[in-house]
């Protein structure tokens, strides 16, 4: 084993906290940081179009694609869960949208890290985040109490929007939803067009990277390795001292005088903790891995938001159903090179809506997105592509609680992550009443005249029984795994971090990642890492 350097930090990751935790380490504290990710440095250029992160979708080029633990709840499904695999992680690969969620969220985490009788020894409160979602931001139209101008993130609208898209905005507004300017701003309930990461002078995606990273990225004091599998964090007693890890077939090492940052996300970093004797002692032992801090909630908590779909052909072009291919494509790629508009300006998601089945639209429970075309996860595609329209009820803020554990000692083996989808009946009782509502969508003015006909499940598919057997058919991921190594007080057995996200029972190690949150936001986790990860970088210089 080679002895690769010392540092002052070293960051185990290369995802969107990292890449904020990285920059202001050295830009203002002057620091020495090892940044460790274990993908390539740079994804296809193609990926900096809005539309091109749908090329990469289905493949493992950028992602690593987790097979889950099969669900009997499911019928025996294990859904496939993504996660990025690449310098600036989600950012880089993901839809881009920007949605912080509800304040009651982070009131909420607040809560919940606040030791009973203690007084304000959480400061994760909506009060507490929204100078960091400021501070980072640069919005190309909001500003004032809700939104910063002049940061390092570009928030701006899409520069293309689909007729479909249009047309469910209006249907919604119809059936009583109010049109919402700014998800992110005083409420969230109702129905418009979403944020997204996108730099409004270039029209490209505004990554982690892009945002952050860029302006350290020759500054000597940063080492960045890609292509970086860690294999364990090395401790000194009860000290994180360094990590272990293989690039290129060679085995090495390096030290952190002062702290190791775990931002592997909610999946690789509690493997992480486990392969190195943090975590459950009877876990720990089924592997022959010898404890040296027995921390009972490592893994446990895993959070992620779910969707299922209603599929409908329609009675003309209204979105983007061959898009991607031939003549349209080419066009579309010139039109954007040109001018920065057209069909490769968008994500393809444009518009979604916040509401709560049961009446209780202060704190909506599903959002609801319009996918102007024919679109099912992989494994469930019942139906061929075409021309139509997909809308895909999302849960927000689910119930049951899953997994992420070892399937053996190797650091090269993927954790067996048990999502337990529907693991409480509540979330699939509030699923099914948000496919009905969906429903109700499509045969609504103005959409209905656009709507040829519902293929997927069928109009035919009306009873409880039916309509659970196509969500459990159908459910897939909404790509925000949260919560395997949460923060709380000192009175929660399971809380892995303190409020100041420093591992329990550890010296010099942190965690800054998706992992860190006690329950997941109402909506796309990105924005909330980024913020969290600011505020993370706060504690770490103080």
């Amino acid at each position: 084993m080679s002895e690769h350097g010392r540092f002052d930090y070293i960051i185990v990751g290369g995802g969107s906290s990292a890449c904020v935790v990285a920059a202001r380490l050295i830009q203002q504290g002057g620091a020495r940081v090892l940044l460790l990710e274990r993908g390539p440095a740079k994804a296809n250029p193609i990926m900096h179009f809005p539309a091109g992160y749908m090329k990469f979708l289905a493949k493992d080029t950028y992602l690593a694609m987790h097979q889950t633990k099969p669900q009997p709840q499911l019928d025996g499904r294990g859904p496939i869960v993504p996660q990025g695999k690449v310098l600036g992680g989600g950012s880089t690969v993901n839809a881009m949208v920007y949605m912080r969620g509800q304040a009651a969220d982070f009131d909420l985490w607040n809560e919940l890290v606040t030791a009973p009788g203690a007084e304000n020894d959480g400061a994760w409160s909506y009060r507490d985040l929204l100078p960091h979602f400021k501070e980072q931001e640069d919005n190309d139209h909001l500003a004032g109490e809700y939104h910063g101008v002049g940061g390092p993130l570009k928030i701006s609208h899409l520069g293309h929007t689909s007729p479909m898209t249009r047309t469910y905005v209006k249907t919604l507004q119809g059936m009583g939803i109010p049109y919402n300017p700014d998800f992110n701003g005083a409420e969230q309930f109702g129905v418009g067009f979403m944020q997204h990461t996108i730099d409004w002078r270039t029209r490209r995606r505004s990554s982690a990277v892009d945002a952050f990273l860029a302006p350290v990225m020759d500054d000597p004091r940063l080492t960045i390795e890609t292509g970086a599998t860690v294999t364990g964090i090395r401790m000194d007693g009860d000290r994180a001292v360094g990590v272990d890890y293989v690039v290129g077939g060679k085995v090495r090492s390096a030290t952190a005088g002062t702290e190791v940052i775990l931002a592997a996300g909610a999946y690789q970093t509690p493997k992480l903790m486990l392969l190195s004797g943090i975590g459950p002692e009877d876990e720990l032992s089924r592997f022959g891995i010898k404890t040296k801090v027995a921390l009972p909630g490592v893994g446990r908590n895993l959070q992620d938001h779910y969707e299922c779909p209603v599929v409908a052909t329609t009675k003309g072009s209204f979105g983007y159903y061959k898009q991607d291919r031939g003549w349209p494509m080419m066009k579309a790629g010139l039109q954007y090179l040109l001018f920065r508009s057209g069909p490769a300006s968008t994500t393809g998601v444009e518009t979604c809506a916040f509401y709560d089945p049961n009446g209780n639209n202060d704190r909506p429970t599903i959002q609801m997105f319009c996918v102007p075309t024919v679109y099912l996860d992989r494994d469930v595609m019942g139906t061929d592509p075409g021309d139509g329209v997909t809308i895909n009820s999302l849960l927000l803020r689910p119930k049951a609680r899953g997994t992420v554990t070892l399937a053996s000692s190797d650091p090269f083996a993927d954790p067996i992550v048990d999502t337990q989808i529907f693991g409480h009946p509540d979330d699939l009782k509030l699923t099914m009443e948000g496919f009905r509502f969906a429903r109700t969508v499509l045969a609504a003015s103005p959409m209905r005249d656009l709507i040829d006909r519902e293929i997927f499940p069928g109009a035919d598919v009306v009873s409880d029984e039916a309509i659970a057997a196509h969500c459990k058919r159908t459910v897939k991921t909404g790509y925000h795994p949260v919560g395997t190594c949460k923060m709380g007080h000192d009175r929660d057995p399971e809380a892995v971090l303190d409020t100041r996200l420093r591992v329990r029972g550890m010296r010099g190690l942190r965690v800054v990642d998706a992992s860190l949150m006690p329950t997941i936001v109402s909506g796309n986790t990105n924005a909330a890492v980024l913020a969290a990860a600011d505020k993370a970088a706060d504690l770490i210089l103080a």
